[in-house]
């Protein structure tokens, strides 16, 4: 009777001790939880873009910054970007995504190419750099303004991106459609510079930060003309799209002789709101505390002060929690 007592006790106490263990390590201080009883993930995927585009290789650093910082093994992973990667978000096919600011408030207000289609579970991070609506051609073509696209073969983007967005709203400023206007071809940015230069078509229009990789190759062979927008043009395009600002690409690059007036969105970084304030805070800490780490070129652009500029959805409270405590929101 008595070995059966002692038996019964030590049971009692495995159990006990295997309970009080399983609470320790669910969340509170300790094991793998993250401080708001949420589990801290142990992978996190970044959807970026096209591989010649400036979301790729800039995404490949971002993510290493994560890793490196927080700890969670972070891939960037190539995409058709903005208006694909909100909804992949949506689908619960990744956790974090490059998209531009005019993509992601189309996307939550149910606008656009989202029209029926609203997305209410993605969040906002910060903006990062100006991307730049660059309309470009051949020196050759003989296209000198936004008109003269008219009856051109033109690429407006990958399907499902930003580009072909921004494509429809100047052209629709200028009093032509994608449908019936153009004979349009959504290619991406490499595929669009490729068909340039073999003559496949005439003009692309890509949204990315200057100098753009795709573009740059291009330059390289073919001497390039970007297309400017007239300035009362891009007043009128300001005025209704407020994400919108006028951009100038300064003469010498790509070759450019003379600066060219175009209009800008701006890049930005959106969560899915399945991550935790915790888990979210660290992430953009790792971020906007590290830009001395990114090497690309647009690194420069990316600063704390002005991460907030262009961003017209909500940010994750993990997000909020970490300009608050960097002064930058009240």
């Amino acid at each position: 009777m008595k070995r059966k007592n002692v038996l019964l006790s030590f049971v009692m106490l495995l159990t006990v001790s295997l309970f009080l263990a399983a609470c320790g390590s669910s969340g509170g201080n300790g094991g793998s939880g993250d401080g708001d009883g949420a589990e801290k993930p142990q992978f996190l995927s970044m959807l970026t873009g096209g591989t010649s585009g400036t979301y790729y290789p800039l995404g490949g650093e971002l993510s290493k910054i994560i890793t490196d910082e927080t700890g969670i093994e972070t891939t960037a992973n190539s995409s058709n970007a903005s208006a694909d990667n909100m909804a992949a978000l949506a689908a619960g096919d990744a956790e974090l995504a490059f998209t531009q600011t005019d993509v992601a408030s189309n996307a939550i207000e149910g606008i656009n190419s989202f029209e029926g289609k609203a997305i209410d579970n993605v969040l906002a991070i910060g903006s990062l750099y100006p991307e730049t609506i660059q309309i470009v051609t051949s020196a050759d073509s003989g296209i000198e303004s936004v008109e003269d696209l008219k009856g051109k073969t033109v690429s407006v983007g990958a399907p499902g991106s930003g580009t072909y967005v921004n494509a429809e709203q100047i052209l629709e400023a200028h009093g032509l459609s994608i449908e019936d206007d153009i004979e349009a071809q959504n290619l991406d940015f490499g595929e669009s510079t490729g068909g340039i230069q073999d003559g496949t078509i005439d003009a692309a229009f890509i949204t990315a930060g200057t100098p753009t990789g795709a573009v740059e190759g291009l330059s390289a062979t073919v001497d390039v003309k970007i297309v400017p927008i007239a300035e009362d043009k891009i007043e009128e395009l300001v005025a209704e799209f407020p994400y919108y600002a006028k951009d100038v690409i300064p003469a010498g690059t790509y070759g450019l002789e003379e600066d060219v007036t175009t209009v800008a969105v701006l890049a930005m970084l959106v969560v899915t709101d399945s991550l935790s304030e915790d888990v979210v805070y660290d992430i953009t800490k790792a971020i906007y505390e590290n830009t001395d780490k990114i090497s690309h070129a647009k690194g420069e652009f990316i600063k704390k002060e002005s991460a907030l500029n262009g961003v017209g959805i909500d940010l994750h409270p993990g997000a909020e929690k970490y300009f608050k405590e960097a002064g930058i929101l009240e």
